[in-house]
């Protein structure tokens, strides 16, 4: 190991790639590349699922989200056309009946005008069982969320969303027992919690016996949200419920359109499949350019010893081992190797931080055992196919390369 630290090794080594600054650029340049595009997609996929992930917040992923419609079909006397209204029952039976089904929360909403003070605005009204909770984890920043007392006792009180409360709070005004008219009746304030993109930002949520006495909803609801269990396909229990809801309204059983609905589950499904052949093509390109990009260092170095054998030539007569020539090529193969992979894990950390910046994506990174584990089979690799043109250098008798002109 001693040559490593000697200056003369150096020195040649700076010397071939100050006389070559073109051809070196081109080396190195395909495992810059090939570790560019590994740090730079990995990072890209990961800010994908990032932001995937941040629009549907903490939501259940296996939920459906199902709501009456109107009936296409005649079906028992009755005529199409007929609305279909979700009530209450209608969630026991789901709940009772059915085995994949994990949650089922029932949920009402409305457009209101909303009063503090002097500030108003018009935002979304929910009236929401505590369940709601379960299926989707409020990330509250003061107080609670509704719990079964509200619901019992009919309590007129709200949980707001925190783009409710910069539009009608001031910045630093403590909004926890505070009261906001709604419909003309004051509500107490027990929650403010942040919002994700996939339910909006401006939404208030009170009990759903509360909803259910001011507007006057009786046992009806607006729609539900169905989970099922880890175990159970979504798409089976959408269907399964569907089923059983025709058959307790009395709707044809080929009718597709008496009740509308979004299955999460599956769309999401399709999504991770997606981000995981993403990634998967992530690290197929990234890995096949990196080895071209090493083989690009070997050939080029062959190239070199080709052109150098009357050095080399001199270099064994003045009494230069066959060691030594190896070591020295090796040690240009690998330095060439670091300086590429180092270029382009800087780089690619660059564009990954633009990327941020510009808010294109969410927090797109890379876990740094993934960079190190590729920096390191680029530095195996890059010593292993210094080997070559090594052993080529090698093999080459003093007095026959004295004679190359």
């Amino acid at each position: 190991m001693k040559f490593l630290f000697e200056k003369d090794t150096w020195q040649e080594i700076y010397g071939s790639i100050r006389k070559n600054k073109t051809r070196t650029a081109i080396t190195i340049f395909g495992a810059f590349w090939g570790i560019l595009l590994l740090v730079g997609l990995l990072g890209a996929a990961k800010g994908l699922e990032n932001s995937f992930n941040n629009m549907f917040g903490d939501f259940a992923t296996n939920s459906v989200f199902m709501s009456g419609s109107r009936t296409s079909m005649p079906f028992k006397g009755f005529q199409e056309g007929r609305k279909i209204n979700l009530r209450l029952g209608d969630v026991d039976k789901i709940r009772s009946e059915i085995d994949g089904v994990q949650f089922v929360v029932p949920r009402n909403a409305t457009g209101g005008q909303v009063i503090h003070g002097l500030k108003t605005g018009n935002f979304t009204i929910f009236g929401d069982f505590p369940l709601l909770d379960e299926v989707q984890k409020k990330d509250l920043i003061q107080g609670r969320f509704i719990n079964q007392n509200d619901i019992d006792d009919n309590k007129k009180i709200c949980v707001i969303s925190e783009g409710v409360f910069k539009e009608i709070y001031d910045k630093n005004e403590d909004v926890i027992g505070t009261y906001i008219k709604i419909s003309s009746i004051n509500y107490k304030v027990v929650g403010v919690y942040k919002t994700s993109q996939f339910e909006g930002k401006n939404n208030v949520h009170i009990p759903f016996s509360t909803f259910k006495l001011v507007y006057n909803k009786g046992d009806k609801f607006e729609w539900m949200v169905v989970t099922g269990k880890k175990e159970f396909d979504i798409v089976q229990v959408e269907a399964d419920v569907k089923l059983l809801l025709k058959n307790l309204h009395k709707i044809h059983p080929e009718d597709n359109r008496a009740f509308r609905g979004f299955n999460l589950g599956k769309e999401i499904s399709k999504v991770t499949g997606f981000l995981t052949g993403m990634q998967f093509l992530t690290w197929f390109v990234g890995i096949a350019t990196l080895i071209a990009g090493i083989f690009a260092i070997g050939n080029i170095l062959l190239i070199t010893v080709k052109e150098r054998t009357k050095e080399i030539g001199i270099r064994r007569a003045l009494g230069a081992t066959p060691v030594q020539i190896r070591q020295q090529v090796v040690l240009e193969s690998l330095f060439l190797t670091l300086l590429a992979g180092s270029l382009g894990i800087i780089a690619g950390g660059v564009i990954l931080m633009v990327i941020d910046h510009l808010d294109l994506l969410t927090n797109p990174t890379v876990n740094i055992p993934i960079v190190l584990i590729a920096y390191a089979v680029l530095v195996i690799l890059g010593t292993l196919i210094g080997l070559i043109p090594a052993y080529m250098a090698t093999i080459v008798k003093p007095i026959d390369a004295l004679r190359e002109e």
